[in-house]
């Protein structure tokens, strides 16, 4: 696994839509985001602490982007509950909440020529945010609110990479 980290960046999916050629599995991280965004453009507020990623996906049997959004809202939940003692709930196709509160977001997206080149999955995941702006604070949550401490984003990570090749490895075969 590749690692291009960035300290702020526009967003890691516009960076890694834009790549030439990446090798899969190829990850854009970076600790703040000023034009992160999920579905539907909405916009994903990404300060300083919070998990900001995407992936270069490898070419997989799953046409449906939708499905490998939903796997990877289960790989994110699974990773919260196994890790931590919160209870994740998943808002299908692409939410992972907290107490009622959003704690992070998954977009998969093509980049496509004539066909389909590869495929980017970002994960927005609000970790070690100590607080949100008001009109966000009655909607998202993060670990360090939830658990009263940091966590290791970096572990967060490479777990849920894993985790992600393993289930794509798994549907491949």
């Amino acid at each position: 696994m590749r690692i291009i980290e960035f300290e702020k960046i526009d967003s890691t999916q516009i960076f890694a839509k834009n790549l030439k050629n990446p090798k899969p599995w190829t990850v854009i991280l970076s600790k703040k985001q000023t034009a992160g965004r999920g579905r539907i453009r909405n916009f994903w507020y990404s300060p300083k602490g919070g998990l900001y990623f995407s992936v270069i996906l490898p070419k997989s049997k799953i046409e449906d982007l939708q499905i490998l959004t939903i796997l990877a809202a289960f790989i994110v939940a699974k990773t919260i509950k196994d890790n931590f003692p919160l209870e994740p709930l998943i808002k299908l196709p692409n939410d992972v909440y907290l107490n009622g509160k959003k704690i992070g977001g998954i977009i998969t997206e093509n980049v496509v020529g004539k066909d389909v080149k590869f495929s980017v999955m970002g994960i927005g995941l609000n970790t070690n945010i100590a607080r949100f702006p008001k009109d966000l604070e009655n909607m998202a949550t993060s670990f360090k609110m939830e658990l009263g401490k940091e966590v290791d984003n970096k572990k967060i990570l490479k777990e849920i990479i894993e985790r992600i090749k393993e289930q794509l490895k798994v549907i491949g075969e």
